[in-house]
């Protein structure tokens, strides 16, 4: 079985081909700058890379176009549409509809519009995906993964904010995290790494990229997790600020004159890393800077792992102790000082890293444990695949629908 995994940005078409079971990557590739007047089509497997410039008029257009590049005779992934046995999405928001990835059917893509104004930057795009492939292979399986349904675990203790009732019933004010197919892959591939089964263990996974967000894991389900409301919340990111006094806001109001869309910028897009450091949000110079001993690299070095620490330590007083700490995505799995901080300021908390290890995990380019010999926690480098376990969902669920 051949599945299009397809994820759609605002102006971007990322998507992959895998052959499923075996989970054979057949092809991957994206389509940038979509409605511009030059759009970028690259394209990749074991054999054969192409890069082209075309006009890509709407995402209509660029799935036709993905469908043209997996057909062309030099990849040799399909000779016809019908080979494609069906087509999983990443949605970002599912609101509290979905927990659990699901068919596409009329009722799933009312409920994906409905959720719009919780995640407008993102459902639009994933909807618009979705409906391009509706009118092009309208006979073919389509599944939604949503970013948040790992999440629709938390307890409502862990999930509500202390505001006012009416606002939740109202808006649907709560927390709802992000990066779930992310989590739930790297705490399964976790488990199997340990030896034990995942309903019998406690593990904090931790999504480092340009977005970072932390998640408690027991027993296979998500019980609490960093982002929120928003992907805003949580840990310092590359351009997002993480948690901050919310009083800051009404501050900012006053005496800068600060509207609600500059505050907007100001928090997603110019703080976190690129805030602090002002010249990039690249955790690289700032690795390189920390080797160095530079004042400020160290400093936001060490803010960023500080910060992480304080999620790790909370994370296991609720679960009463963890068995992994897994690391995952662009930072973490890239950062060997920042593992080496977290590791050292936990030491007392059963932790412990083999520091060769540690900076040697980059050239392994798979999963790696990293802990020392007498750590009781153990702590793993795993890097994240979130399009394998988009197929995988799809595969089962396109199994389901078969039978």
């Amino acid at each position: 079985m051949k599945i299009l995994v397809l994820n759609c940005g605002s102006s971007s078409i990322k998507y992959q081909v895998l052959k499923m079971p075996e989970e054979e990557l057949l092809i991957k590739g994206i389509i940038e700058k979509i409605g511009e007047e030059r759009s970028i089509v690259e394209a990749k497997n074991s054999h054969k890379k192409i890069k082209v410039d075309k006009k890509i008029s709407d995402h209509t257009e660029g799935i036709k176009e993905v469908l043209n590049t997996i057909k062309m005779a030099e990849f040799k992934v399909i000779e016809s549409i019908e080979e494609i046995s069906a087509i999983g999405h990443r949605v970002v928001h599912g609101g509290e509809s979905f927990a659990d990835s699901t068919v596409v059917t009329e009722k799933v893509i009312k409920a994906i519009e409905e959720n719009i104004p919780l995640a407008p930057l993102h459902n639009p795009a994933n909807l618009k995906g979705i409906l391009a492939c509706k009118g092009i292979m309208p006979d073919i399986t389509q599944v939604a993964v949503f970013d948040t349904a790992f999440h629709q675990t938390l307890p409502e203790h862990a999930y509500l904010y202390a505001l006012p009732m009416e606002y939740y019933h109202k808006y649907r004010i709560r927390r709802y995290g992000f990066h779930g197919t992310s989590h739930k892959y790297v705490a399964e591939k976790a488990a199997k790494m340990f030896g034990k089964p995942l309903k019998d263990l406690r593990i904090i996974t931790a999504h480092l990229g340009n977005g970072a967000s932390i998640t408690a894991v027991k027993n296979g389900k998500s019980i609490d997790t960093s982002m929120g409301f928003t992907p805003l919340e949580g840990l310092i990111m590359g351009t997002r600020s993480g948690d901050i006094d919310p009083a800051i806001i009404v501050f900012l109001e006053r005496n800068e004159g600060f509207t609600a869309g500059n505050i907007d910028k100001l928090l997603n897009k110019h703080s976190g890393i690129l805030g602090l450091y002002e010249k990039s949000n690249d955790m690289r110079p700032i690795e390189e800077g920390y080797y160095k001993g530079k004042r400020l690299e160290t400093l936001i070095m060490t803010m960023y792992a500080y910060r992480l620490t304080k999620y790790i330590g909370s994370y296991m007083a609720i679960m009463g102790g963890t068995d992994i700490l897994a690391y995952t995505a662009g930072v973490g799995e890239n950062t060997p000082p920042l593992r080496s901080l977290v590791g050292k300021r936990m030491r007392e908390l059963g932790f412990g890293i083999d520091e060769n290890l540690n900076k040697r995990v980059i050239k392994y380019g798979k999963e790696v444990d990293i802990s020392s010999s007498e750590a009781k926690v153990r702590t793993f480098v795993i890097p994240t695949n979130e399009e394998l376990a988009i197929a995988r969902d799809t595969y089962i669920l396109t199994k389901q629908v078969f039978l």
